[in-house]
């Protein structure tokens, strides 16, 4: 029986050669201006910031663009840096069976290495669904009996080899190594995130995003220059299941069950931020008549920092209280993206402490296929309720290309002028025909 390694090295391969479908073209195009959108709107945070320094004083100089920024590194360099900014707004897309963010990590490592390939756009679209595929599965296939941090970083260093794979052209035993090597060597994630044991989950490390699709690359070519890792890491029931990993592999990608965000926050806060948002606008409630919030949810939503008195914009984005307010007291625009100003506000720890969160059974049996919420906002004069439902942006709920555009334009508007913003929409829905050289130039 051959090794899981090898049968994704075939599927890789196989998916390198062939045409992507008209599905993966237009998901991988929604991917991209996405995840772009929610780089260059957070490239100015602490974390980032701090990642762009080191990227170019310990990792050298070079031609490759730090985006939006005028600014230049090595290839790994940028890599870090502008992965570092995609996942600091915790506005970048997920995937249900994942738990996780594949595109933070697989976007940014194939427009990398792009200028250094004949890659054609399909190549480009092969890319992005094969890394988004075979990262979903390690993810989901992960027993939570041996490893039980359920972040990113764990797993998007395979997702982000083996889209450089699609395009590097390894050897298949190459290959096989390359995930080997990514997967044995990804950050473990142990204290940091929700389902670590860290409480402060406030900080610039959040799930490892940036290191994880370093290592991908780096793994990848190791593997070229005859390193080799363990190939069957993922051949053992008790950490993975392998009928998880090769269910359907090759007749269809887990690229499709991508979802989008929003708001720049935890996608576990989104399904009662909808639900909530929409109760204020039907029943034309003010935060002032509002006087208590009560949620029901899934048991991982609980687990969140869930600060009242944020301290970050990290703590922020994984405090479902705080959000809720923010939404009550500033709007639905204030959450994409959130901005410094929001902190030491009294007004909005006050609104939160009157959000009280439970868990609903029916509603926790459902998770992680699904994220949902229920909300009750009571008011001076009555009490209303919303049904159970899920957030905007999941497969049952879509955001078009022309929601993705409005997205990237709303929170990329105090970075960029109108100009440019069009030069990188341009960029994107041009890539069938330049092949990325004018997204590539854009970026720049």
């Amino acid at each position: 029986m051959p090794l899981i390694t090898e049968n994704l090295a075939e599927h890789i391969l196989a998916t390198s050669r062939c045409s992507p479908s008209c599905d993966d073209r237009n998901m991988a195009l929604k991917c991209m201006l996405d995840l772009i959108g929610a780089a260059i709107a957070g490239r100015e945070m602490q974390g980032p910031l701090a990642a762009r320094r080191t990227a170019c004083d310990l990792m050298g100089s070079g031609a490759s663009p730090i985006w939006a920024t005028g600014e230049t590194a090595s290839v790994l360099g940028a890599l870090l840096a502008n992965t570092s900014a995609a996942s600091a707004l915790d506005l970048d897309d997920g995937h249900r069976l994942a738990r996780g963010h594949p595109g933070a990590a697989v976007i940014p490592t194939v427009l990398a290495i792009l200028p250094a390939t004949n890659a054609r756009a399909a190549d480009v679209f092969s890319a992005i669904s094969v890394g988004y595929d075979v990262g979903v599965r390690i993810a989901a296939a992960q027993m939570p009996a041996t490893i039980s941090t359920r972040q990113t970083g764990r797993w998007a260093s395979v997702a982000a080899a083996a889209a450089a794979a699609c395009l590097l052209m390894p050897r298949e035993d190459q290959i096989a190594h390359a995930l080997a090597i990514a997967a044995v060597l990804a950050p473990n994630q142990q204290a940091n995130g929700s389902s670590g044991y860290s409480r402060l989950t406030g900080n610039d490390v959040k799930e490892g995003i940036a290191w994880s699709a370093v290592l991908g690359l780096t793994a990848v070519n190791l593997a070229l220059a005859g390193h080799t890792g363990p190939a069957d890491v993922f051949d053992h029931l008790e950490y993975y299941d392998r009928r998880t990993i090769l269910k359907g592999l090759g007749s269809r990608s887990h690229l499709a069950g991508t979802y989008f965000k929003p708001y720049a926050c935890c996608r576990y806060i989104h399904a009662a931020l909808d639900a909530f948002l929409d109760l204020v606008s039907e029943g034309k409630i003010v935060a002032e008549d509002i006087t208590g919030v009560e949620i029901e949810t899934f048991g991982w939503a609980l687990r969140l920092g869930n600060e009242l008195q944020p301290a970050t914009i990290v703590d922020v984005q994984y405090s479902l209280p705080y959000c809720i307010a923010v939404a009550a007291i500033e709007g639905r625009d204030a959450l994409t993206p959130v901005a410094p100003g929001l902190l030491e506000r009294r007004d909005l720890t006050s609104f939160a402490g009157k959000v009280k969160l439970s868990v609903s059974s029916e509603i926790d049996a459902l998770f992680p296929g699904e994220t949902l919420a229920r909300v009750t906002v009571s008011t001076v004069s009555g009490r209303h309720v919303s049904d159970v439902r899920g957030p905007f942006g999941d497969p049952q709920r879509p955001m078009s290309f022309a929601d993705i555009e409005e997205k990237f334009l709303r929170v990329t508007s105090q970075a960029l002028s109108p100009e440019r913003q069009r030069d990188i929409v341009d960029g994107i829905l041009d890539m069938p025909a330049d092949h990325g050289s004018g997204l590539l130039a854009a970026l720049r």
